[in-house]
C-alpha cells in the first residue's frame, strides 16, 4: 500500500498539475493525440467497411489485411516512422502509428455489423424500391450501429492506452509523466501516471458505453420495444 499512498500523495499535490509538465497540460496533449488519431482512423476505416459490407465483396480480404497491423508492435512502428522523413514533422509519426493501430477494430466491427444485418430485411427494403443509398441510411447502418460503436469503443480505449508511447518519441501526453518518473527514479510518479492513463481509458469507455445504450434505446429496435 506504500506505493499507492505515495502515488495518491503525488496526485493530490497541486504543483504537479500546473505548468507545461503538469497533469493538465499533459492530459490535453494526450487527448489531442488520441482524438486526432481516432478521427483519422474513422475517416479511413468506416467508409471502406460500410462500402464493402454494403456490396458484400472483398470484406474478408480487407479485414485480414487490416488485422496484420495488430501483429506489429506499435512501438516498433513508431520508432521506424520517427527515423523516416516523417520524423521531421513533430507529432506526425505518433499520429500515424496510432491510426494504424486503431483501424483494425473499427474496420472489422463495422464490416461485421453490416454483414450481420438480416438479409430478409434488406431484401424486403429492396423490394419496396429503396435505392442503395436509402437502404444503407435507413436499414443497414441503424442495424449495424451497435457493432460499429463497439469497434469505436475498442479503438478509443486502445489508442488512449497506446498514446503513452508518444513519450518515447519525445512527444507529450501522459506518458511523459511516466518517463519522467523513470528518469528520476520516482516510483510514485510512475504509478500516478499509470493511474491517470487507466482512469482516462475507463472514463472514455464508460462514456461510449453510455452513448451506445442511449442510441440503442432510441434506435429502431428500442422504439419497436417501446411501442
Amino acid at each position: 500500500m506504500g506505493v499507492v499512498a505515495d502515488a495518491w500523495g503525488w496526485l493530490t499535490t497541486g504543483a504537479n498539475w500546473q505548468g507545461e509538465s503538469g497533469v493538465w497540460h499533459r492530459l490535453g496533449e494526450h487527448l489531442w493525440f488520441s482524438g486526432v488519431s481516432l478521427v483519422l482512423a474513422c475517416l479511413i476505416a468506416l467508409p471502406v467497411a460500410f462500402r464493402l459490407g454494403h456490396v458484400g465483396r472483398g470484406g474478408a480480404l480487407a479485414v485480414n489485411v487490416s488485422n496484420v497491423g495488430r501483429a506489429v508492435p506499435t512501438l516498433a512502428v513508431l520508432v521506424l516512422l520517427t527515423l523516416t522523413p516523417l520524423g521531421r514533422y513533430g507529432a506526425v509519426p505518433t499520429v500515424v502509428a496510432l491510426v494504424l493501430f486503431a483501424v483494425p477494430p473499427l474496420l472489422t466491427n463495422a464490416y461485421l455489423g453490416m454483414r450481420e444485418v438480416d438479409r430478409s430485411v434488406v431484401e424486403a427494403a429492396r423490394g419496396m424500391g429503396m435505392s442503395g443509398g436509402q437502404l444503407f441510411r435507413t436499414v443497414e447502418l441503424p442495424l449495424a450501429l451497435p457493432l460499429v460503436l463497439t469497434g469505436l469503443r475498442l479503438a478509443a480505449v486502445q489508442v488512449i492506452a497506446t498514446a503513452t508511447l508518444a513519450a518515447m518519441a519525445g512527444e507529450g501526453g501522459l506518458g511523459r509523466i511516466i518517463t519522467a518518473g523513470f528518469h528520476t527514479y520516482d516510483t510514485a510518479q510512475v504509478f500516478a501516471g499509470a493511474l491517470l492513463v487507466g482512469a482516462l481509458a475507463l472514463l472514455v469507455e464508460g462514456a461510449l458505453v453510455a452513448a451506445s445504450r442511449m442510441l440503442a434505446a432510441n434506435g429502431p429496435n428500442g422504439r419497436r420495444r417501446t411501442s
